[in-house]
């Protein structure tokens, strides 16, 4: 037996900002800095200030731009005589940048075991500063298995010491403490990415 699908009304995407017709509000709050230009091309002296909304849409329609919806909390809503296509362009464009400009977060694991020796300790100790050197933050816990949670002191000896012999390259965000069967410590880099 065949299934139906279910039936999905069409829904117009609406967009962020009132323009034009959209905006209801009967008087709105002029800004902008092309408000000399508009006046030049309308032939009317135009000011920041509030106006009747019809008034602002025809001063917009003869500049062949748009009158849109800055904020529309305020009271009366703020609008703008923009080229709303541009205007959402270099919205774009600015939240590209910033989301570049944000430094991701890389967090690398090191696990260890309550009665690690002091190879794998070394071992582990040489990749959590390799991972600090690159600029991640290291999460070093110590993993308690069955009766091993009895030995809590010497998890925490063992991750006091893990964040002593790192401390020329990072620093712990916190005390070792106990979440579970794991205790967890976090360690940032000191030093930014080479």
């Amino acid at each position: 037996m065949r299934r139906r699908k279910r039936f999905v009304p069409y829904q117009e995407k609406k967009d962020e900002h009132k323009i034009n017709g959209n905006i209801t509000a009967p008087e709105i709050r002029l800004v902008g800095d092309n408000l000399e230009e508009i006046s030049e091309i309308i032939g009317q002296k135009i000011e920041t200030g509030i106006f009747k909304s019809r008034t602002a849409m025809y001063w917009a329609n003869d500049a062949d731009l748009d009158l849109v919806e800055i904020s529309p909390n305020a009271k009366p809503p703020v609008c703008k005589i923009i080229d709303y296509k541009k205007f959402l362009y270099a919205k774009k464009k600015k939240e590209k940048e910033l989301k570049a400009k944000t430094q991701k977060t890389v967090i690398k694991e090191l696990r260890f075991g309550p009665n690690t020796d002091d190879h794998d300790f070394n071992f582990k100790l040489k990749h959590g500063r390799a991972f600090l050197e690159e600029g991640a933050k290291v999460k070093a816990y110590v993993h308690f298995r069955g009766r091993s949670i009895v030995f809590k002191e010497r998890g925490e000896l063992l991750l006091l010491r893990f964040i002593k012999e790192l401390e020329d390259v990072g620093a712990a965000e916190e005390l070792p403490k106990l979440e579970g069967r794991r205790m967890i410590v976090m360690i940032a880099p000191t030093k930014k990415k080479k």
